[in-house]
């Protein structure tokens, strides 16, 4: 999304592939905290995908050893990110290295509060403003896409942690999502990504055909995936309407 978004705004290839490698470190970072941080509580949980829990942590040693090298990785990742994030500017490097303190505050202990979804929030808005500051104006995107991120984040946060709800519960985690429970989530979290959809549509001064077709396309996935069956199919849909708004933002790239 950052790498797209970066070309869509007009910054040259050295400053596309500076966004992208700035954000994919940060991610790494976040990623990685959230596995050492979290360790003890998957064990817990049995959550065998989690490379600290199955197989792969194995492979690479004994428990505390692996975690201790997810550590180091963390911490090294987020080293990288201040450099590459500077080769943005300064204003873009600042947007970008609070989104990503947030998203380590979240997994320190916000994911556990009724506030989880202000970490989301506040980080996918910064990642458009990391973009933007960073372009060729230099200046702070849109209010609609600002909006637009927010509400992309929240609705990301919801269904994301769909699949992990009981096994959250059962380890200490209360966010948002484990006090509305799986169906208000997965319901909550397809409506903000469809109004993300809205927004980015309607905000951009998009022609009124866009603004009514962005959000029915939306729609349109949630019903056709979920027609397809299984409990999972509303999780997917979900993921495809996300995906649809991160087209429609790139689509904007040039208004923001």
């Amino acid at each position: 999304m950052a790498t797209a978004l970066a070309a869509g705004t007009g910054r040259n290839p050295g400053g596309v592939a500076a966004a992208g490698l700035a954000v994919l470190a940060g991610q790494l970072s976040v990623g990685w905290h959230n596995d050492w941080f979290d360790a003890e509580r998957d064990r817990r949980a049995g959550r065998g995908d989690k490379p600290l829990v199955g197989d792969a942590g194995s492979r690479v040693g004994d428990a505390d050893g692996s975690r201790r090298i997810v550590g180091i990785a963390a911490g090294a990742a987020l080293v990288v990110c201040v450099p590459l994030s500077l080769l943005s500017g300064l204003g873009a490097a600042a947007a970008h290295l609070v989104a990503v303190a947030v998203a380590w505050g979240y997994n320190a202990g916000l994911k556990s509060t009724w506030w989880s979804w202000v970490p989301y929030a506040v980080s996918f808005a910064l990642l458009v403003a990391f973009v933007t500051l960073g372009g060729p104006d230099r200046s702070w995107p849109a209010w609609w896409a600002l909006a637009a991120g927010a509400l992309l984040g929240v609705g990301a946060h919801l269904v994301n942690a769909v699949p992990d709800l009981a096994a959250d519960a059962a380890t200490g985690v209360h966010g948002l999502p484990q006090h509305l429970g799986r169906q208000r989530s997965v319901a909550g979290g397809i409506a903000l990504l469809v109004l993300a959809s809205i927004v980015v549509s309607a905000g951009s001064g998009s022609p009124a055909w866009l603004v009514a077709s962005a959000p029915a396309a939306a729609v349109v996935a949630v019903v056709v995936v979920a027609a397809a069956g299984g409990r999972a199919a509303l999780f997917r849909s979900a993921l495809v309407v996300a995906t649809l708004d991160v087209a429609f933002l790139v689509l904007r790239g040039h208004t923001l």
